[in-house]
C-alpha cells in the first residue's frame, strides 16, 4: 500500500484549497444568509476546470478519470463551504447518470454542455419524491409512451438545481409491475413547458444551493431522451444501471462532509491554542485536548475510508462489505461530532453567527440524511455483511 499522493493529485488538492480560501470562504457567509446560487463562484471555478476535469476529453472534460483526486477536490471546496461546494457538484449527479447509462450519441450530446469552462451548464438528478426517499422504488412518477414520444407525470422533491438546470435527469416508472426493472431515466432539456419548479426549500444548512420541487405534467420528451434507448437496443443499459451510480458516489458524499469536519476541527484548535483559562491555553486542558485528540483521530480514520473506497471504485471493486455505504456514513457521523464539539470548544462564541462554527453545524446535519440516510447505510452494510460476510 502506497498513501502517498500522486503530483498531479497534489496540484489538484492545492488549486482547490486556494479556491476555497480565496473565492469560497470570504463570501460563504453571504450566501448563507441570502440563501442564493453563487453564480459567479461556480463560474470561477468552471474557468480553472474544477467542474470538468472529471468528464473525458473527447466530450470536452480535462480527462482526470481518478476517483481520489475527487475525493481530494470535493473535501477542500467543501472545507470551504459546503453549500457553495454543492451548488459546484452538483451537475455530477445528472452527468454520472448520463455517463453511466447514457448510448455514445447521449453523452455527446449532453456531456459537453457541462464541461463549458465559460458558460457551464447545469444538471440535475429528480429521484426522490414526497412518498419516496428511502424507498426509491415507490416512486409514483410514471413514463407513458405516446408514438414517438414519452409522457412524463410527478413531482420530484428536494432536488438540487431543481427547476433553474439546463438538463434535468428524470427517474419514472415506465411498469410498476417489475419493480426496480421497470425504473428508466430520462432527460428533460430546459424550456419544456411539462416541467416547472415548484417551492424552493428554505433549509437549515447547505444554503447557498438550490434545492427545489421539481413538478412534471404531462411532460414530452422524444424517444431518443431516455437514457440508454428503448429496451432491446444495441448496447442498452437499464434506469437500474444508474441508480446503481450511487454506489459509487457515496465516498464523494463523505468526502464533503470530511471537509465540514476538517474546517470544524482547525478552527477549534486554533481557538484552544491561543484561548487561556486559569492562566494557560484550554487545550492544555485534558477536557478540551482530548476533544481535539479524537477528533484528530476519527477525521483521519474517515479519510482513509473514503480513500479506500475511492481507490476501489478505480480500480472496478465491487464494495462487497458496503466499503462506500462505510465511508459516507462514517463521515457524515464526524462531521457533525466535529461541529458540535467545535461549539462546545468555542463555548458562548461558538453559538453566536460571528463564528462559523455554528454554521457548519447546520451543514453537517444533512450528511446524516441525503444520498441515502445514515439508517439506510446502516442496513445497506447490515445486508451485504450478512450476504458476504
Amino acid at each position: 500500500m502506497d498513501f502517498r499522493l500522486t503530483e498531479e493529485q497534489r496540484e489538484f488538492q492545492k488549486l482547490a484549497h486556494e479556491f476555497a480560501k480565496n473565492e469560497i470562504r470570504p463570501v460563504a457567509h453571504i450566501y448563507d444568509e441570502s440563501e442564493e446560487m453563487p453564480w459567479d463562484i461556480i463560474k470561477k471555478a468552471a474557468k480553472l476546470g474544477l467542474t470538468a476535469y472529471r468528464y473525458p476529453e473527447e466530450y470536452g472534460g480535462l480527462g482526470i478519470n481518478d476517483p481520489i483526486t475527487t475525493m481530494l477536490i470535493t473535501e477542500e471546496l467543501a472545507w470551504g463551504c459546503a453549500g457553495i461546494a454543492v451548488a459546484i457538484n452538483g451537475t455530477g449527479l445528472a452527468a454520472t447518470a448520463i455517463m453511466v447509462a447514457g448510448t455514445e450519441e447521449q453523452k455527446k450530446k449532453y456531456i459537453p454542455m457541462f464541461c463549458d469552462m465559460d458558460d457551464p451548464k447545469l444538471g440535475a438528478m429528480g429521484l426522490t419524491e414526497p412518498g419516496a426517499g428511502s424507498d426509491v422504488a415507490a416512486m409514483a412518477t410514471t413514463a407513458v409512451r405516446d408514438g414517438n414520444e414519452y409522457v412524463l407525470n410527478g413531482t420530484k422533491q428536494f432536488i438540487t438545481n431543481g427547476g433553474i438546470a439546463d438538463l434535468h435527469v428524470i427517474f419514472a416508472q415506465t411498469d410498476k409491475s417489475k419493480g426496480w426493472d421497470g425504473i428508466a431515466a430520462f432527460v428533460v432539456e430546459k424550456g419544456n413547458p411539462g416541467l416547472k419548479m415548484g417551492k424552493k426549500e428554505r433549509k437549515l444548512g447547505v444554503r447557498a444551493s438550490h434545492t427545489a420541487q421539481v413538478i412534471l405534467e404531462d411532460c414530452r420528451i422524444p424517444l431518443e431522451n431516455r437514457l440508454g434507448g428503448e429496451p432491446g437496443s444495441p448496447g442498452y443499459i437499464s434506469g437500474l444501471a444508474a441508480l446503481k451510480m450511487l454506489e459509487a458516489t457515496r465516498p464523494a458524499v463523505g468526502a464533503a462532509a470530511l471537509g465540514i469536519a476538517r474546517a470544524s476541527y482547525e478552527y477549534a484548535l486554533a481557538y484552544a491554542r491561543e484561548r487561556k483559562q486559569f492562566g494557560i491555553p484550554i487545550i492544555k486542558q485534558q477536557a478540551i485536548g482530548f476533544k481535539l485528540a479524537d477528533l484528530a483521530t476519527e477525521i483521519d480514520a474517515a479519510r482513509l475510508l473514503i480513500w479506500r473506497a475511492a481507490w476501489m471504485v478505480k480500480n472496478n471493486l465491487p464494495f462487497r462489505l458496503g466499503e462506500g455505504s462505510m465511508a459516507k456514513l462514517y463521515a457524515g457521523d464526524v462531521a457533525v461530532k466535529a461541529s458540535l464539539e467545535a461549539i462546545q470548544i468555542l463555548g458562548g462564541y461558538g453559538y453566536t453567527k460571528e463564528y462559523p462554527v455554528e454554521k457548519w453545524l447546520r451543514d453537517a446535519k444533512i450528511y446524516q440524511i441525503w444520498e441515502g440516510t445514515a439508517e439506510i447505510q446502516r442496513l445497506v452494510i447490515s445486508r451485504l455483511l450478512d450476504k458476504n460476510g
